[in-house]
């Protein structure tokens, strides 16, 4: 490692905070509850039976290769900080810092805007009428961001349990989702698809991908929290492999199972799952509605279960970010010495998400039209990000030759870089259709009436979209230029990191 990329001295400080807390089952279920969206079922059913093509050709021909490449990577480079500390090594701090600041502001406003959204429609819809734009409204969308905020803040060995329950719940739902739907495909048939429905188009391309990469991406977040794992090395690999296998089959077969029991007219991209199980329910007769019900509660707090995984593993690489010297200075740099969690930067978060909301609130339109377009904000972000983590991935291999690698791909580098290349054209691809929908479609003679879509014009799409990424990015610059005092103090090598009694 270059002099330039040496870690500071207060990121070396602050790793004798850290707990190893997180074991292999931990991993796994922190990435299944971060990474296995409920939220973006709907979303891309939206698309027909196509959308279900799209899912098994991305899970083909994006997911294998994108997991290769992190799963080496990631028991390589086991850092806590994650990306942030790949991209630094590879490209070196102030790309790092876009990296970073792109992947981590993505989650408080997907909190704030589309996981808050689908939550308070959840709950008007199925459990108790919630007025948009009421104070009870604006209550429980402010209390939920919180609420993933506070599991943030606690320590990992009882913060984690909120999103490994979560995951649970989320398999069991789904599991218990594709068996009801069998048994009413078996008393009342389902909705007639042919194989033409399933014929892949450009217009399906265009507007799944997105949504699917976004579905698809994150298995490599955990080593975020790297230095708190009890044995990364040995149990990053086989982590991000049980994620990937499992997020694969909890989207293709419910997105598949939705399309067989509502037409496709009837999709709605916020309520695409309940809509469903609602259909479905039916078989248990007078046991359906408060069935329903419940299933409500528990979509909503798998809903929380997810924001609150996001929120500790990319504020732990933002507050290495700014350990590093990359983000204002070393004030939002600093693990609580008694949790051993970013505490600061979880607050952050927490205002960041409440701002968004507040700003989403005021977009004119539906809930169901704001919570896509605030998804895609989250989609832009998020993509983007990996335009420069991927690369950083592939030229890692190269530039440390002799790294220690305990799960190595069998491949050469060349062939390696074969993977990352593409899996970096399907994040281009997407990265420019959520940034500018409807640019490729009509470069290809497609119509694409935009408001109809969307549900806002244009205008206000790309306001809401370019001015949160132009915001960004000044936000970034400004963030480094106050890193600058960090950055000159260089800090020894990260001491050993003291192991956490088990919870018993």
């Amino acid at each position: 490692m270059t002099q330039t990329n040496q870690p500071t001295a207060l990121a070396a400080e602050q790793q004798s905070h850290l707990r190893k807390t997180l074991r292999r089952f931990d991993i796994v279920f922190l990435l299944i509850a971060a990474v296995v969206g409920l939220e973006t079922l709907g979303q891309v059913s939206l698309y027909g039976a196509e959308a279900f093509t799209w899912a098994l050709v991305l899970a083909v021909f994006f997911l294998v290769p994108y997991g290769l490449i992190f799963a080496e990577t990631g028991a390589a480079f086991s850092e806590e900080g994650g990306a942030y500390t790949w991209v630094r090594d590879a490209f070196g701090r102030p790309a790092a810092a876009v990296a970073a600041i792109l992947t981590w502001i993505t989650q408080p406003v997907w909190v704030g805007g589309s996981m808050a959204f689908l939550a308070a429609e959840t709950v008007s819809v199925y459990i108790t009428p919630l007025e948009h734009g009421s104070l009870g409204d604006y209550l429980f969308k402010i209390v939920f961001i919180w609420i993933t905020v506070v599991a943030a803040i606690a320590s990992l060995a009882k913060g984690k349990w909120l999103p490994t329950s979560g995951a649970i719940l989320k398999v069991g739902l789904l599991a218990f989702f594709v068996l009801t739907t069998i048994i009413y495909a078996a008393k009342n048939g389902v909705v007639d698809l042919s194989g033409g429905d399933f014929s892949p188009t450009l217009l399906g391309l265009f507007g799944s991908v997105p949504i699917l990469l976004f579905a698809y991406l994150g298995f490599e977040s955990s080593n975020s929290a790297a230095g708190e794992m009890e044995n990364p090395a040995r149990d990053v690999p086989v982590s991000i492999f049980r994620s990937c296998a499992t997020a694969a089959v909890c989207y293709l077969v419910p997105i598949f199972a939705i399309l067989l029991v509502v037409p496709s007219d009837d999709i709605t991209g916020i309520g695409g799952l309940l809509d469903a199980v609602g259909t479905v329910y039916s078989v248990y007769r007078a046991a359906a509605e408060p069935l329903l019900t419940l299933t409500a509660v528990v979509f909503v707090y798998i809903l929380m279960s997810q924001g609150a995984a996001w929120m500790i593993i990319s504020d732990r690489m933002q507050a290495m970010t700014a350990a590093d010297g990359a983000f204002f200075g070393g004030f939002f740099g600093r693990f609580h010495e008694g949790l051993g969690t970013p505490v600061r930067v979880n607050m952050l978060s927490g205002v960041v998400a409440t701002v968004f909301l507040l700003v989403a609130m005021q977009v004119t339109g539906s809930g169901a039209s704001i919570f896509g377009v605030v998804l895609t904000i989250s989609i832009s972000t998020f993509l983007l990000s990996y335009l420069l983590v991927i690369p950083a991935a592939i030229r890692l291999r190269t530039r440390y030759p002799d790294r220690p690698r305990p799960f190595r791909v069998p491949v050469s580098d060349r062939g390696f870089a074969v993977l990352g290349w593409v899996a970096f054209a399907w994040v281009l691809l997407g990265s420019w259709v959520a940034v500018f929908p409807g640019t490729l479609e009509r470069l290809f003679g497609e119509a694409y009436p935009f408001k109809e879509i969307w549900g806002v014009s244009q205008v206000t799409f790309e306001v809401f979209t370019l001015g949160t990424l132009g915001c960004l990015l000044l936000l970034c610059g400004i963030g480094y230029v106050r890193g600058a005092s960090v950055r000159a103090e260089v800090g020894a090598p990260a001491p050993s990191v003291p192991t956490e009694e088990p919870t018993r």
